[in-house]
């Protein structure tokens, strides 16, 4: 027998890792933080407490329904999959409706929007502290 040819077949998730979520709600805080640097006389501070909550609803519904899911749907397989370090997560398969990808390419695909546009907002923000503060020198 040929022992060479060992298949491994890594673990398949359909559900991304808490990690990840918490990475989008930590995005989605500096992007609010950051586009309150935009705050000033006016309506702009009440357009931006208007913006704040519906980012605070986008983020506090998802959240109460998985843990409502995860309360009623909850069996031990499920506990265990919760308790999966980051690291082997990213490692293991993924599955989407149209493929299987690893782990980190999907943390990547998930992140990477949120992640250009609460930095493209902390960039606006330092373009616009850099501007306010050459024009008074």
């Amino acid at each position: 027998m040929d022992q060479s040819r060992i298949r491994y077949n890594p673990p398949v998730s359909d559900d991304l890792h808490p990690m990840i979520y918490w990475a989008l709600i930590g995005l989605t805080l500096l992007f609010v933080v950051a586009a309150w640097s935009f705050a000033g006389d006016g309506y702009a501070d009440y357009l931006l407490a208007v913006v704040s909550g519906f980012f605070f609803v986008a983020v506090a519904i998802p959240y109460i329904l998985s843990h409502v899911w995860r309360k009623y749907q909850s069996s031990e397989q499920d506990r265990a999959a919760e308790r999966i370090s980051l690291r082997e997560w990213m490692s293991n398969n993924f599955q989407t409706w149209q493929h299987r990808l690893k782990g980190s390419e999907a943390a990547i695909l998930v992140l990477l929007p949120f992640a250009v546009v609460a930095l493209g907002m902390v960039a606006f923000a330092i373009v616009l502290h850099v501007v306010e503060h050459g024009a008074h020198m």
